[in-house]
């Protein structure tokens, strides 16, 4: 019984290499009909170039914040003070920024998860 989880055969390799060949010596679509092609990113796309993480005012900038701290710290980080969390930061080569923001919070604050130090640093306090 033929389960389709088996390898592809040499002559199936052979016909998907031709049929890939002209894409990837040419480096642009070579398909005829449009539809195939991937469209391009509309006008009101967000920018994803700049990473994860906006200024700290801009839209969602809490749910951005949250993530790009997650990214760089582990569950083992907390509960953490200030400092002990930029060292951490710094440690884990996250953004300049990010560290920066992080070491200009208050040092007497003690944090037990990623969500309350993204409240903090979105709040600025």
């Amino acid at each position: 019984m033929q389960r389709g989880s088996d390898r592809l055969n040499v002559h199936r390799d052979d016909e998907m290499k031709h049929e890939l060949k002209g894409l990837l010596q040419s480096g642009h679509p070579t398909r005829v009909e449009e539809w195939h092609d991937p469209e391009p990113a509309a006008d009101d796309d967000p920018e994803v170039s700049s990473g994860p993480v906006g200024g700290l005012g801009s839209p969602a900038s809490l749910e951005r914040v949250r993530l790009e701290l997650a990214r760089h710290l582990s569950r083992n980080s907390f509960p953490a003070k200030t400092n002990e969390l930029a060292r951490a930061l710094r440690r884990s080569n996250a953004p300049g920024a990010l560290i920066d923001a992080v070491a200009d919070l208050p040092q007497a604050n003690r944090y037990d998860t990623v969500q309350q130090l993204a409240e903090d640093l979105v709040r600025g306090t």
